[in-house]
């Protein structure tokens, strides 16, 4: 193998886990921002790849929370339970999508996201 087609696999491979980094978030408080921050910040100025990626990933999980925060004073409607529920599904599956797109080298733009880092 030779050294770019190994750069093109760490390159993916970083990106992916920019996206999968975000999983922390089921297991520590903030973990879903703190992750792809970390990733991101550490292989940006290495890989144009992961810069975009981990820029993606972080403004998701960024929107996601504000989400989440949103629907958690809803319960107070009753309504914010189910959407704590589907906000926590849909962040999982774009996570696994994103990743999976990212491992294949393609750049993933998740819906319903603002963007806070440009």
């Amino acid at each position: 193998m030779d050294q770019n087609t190994q750069q093109i696999q760490d390159e993916r491979m970083w990106g992916m886990f920019a996206h999968l980094s975000a999983l922390a978030g089921y297991i520590i408080p903030l973990g879903s921002i703190i992750g792809p921050l970390v990733i991101w910040s550490i292989k940006k100025q290495e890989y144009p790849f992961v810069d975009d990626q981990g820029k993606e990933a972080l403004n998701f999980n960024i929107s996601m929370a504000i989400y989440m925060i949103v629907s958690a004073i809803l319960i107070i409607v009753v309504i914010g339970i189910i959407l704590l529920i589907a906000i926590g599904l849909f962040q999982l599956i774009m996570i696994i999508i994103a990743a999976v797109k990212a491992n294949n080298g393609e750049s993933f733009r998740y819906p319903l996201t603002i963007r806070f880092v440009n």
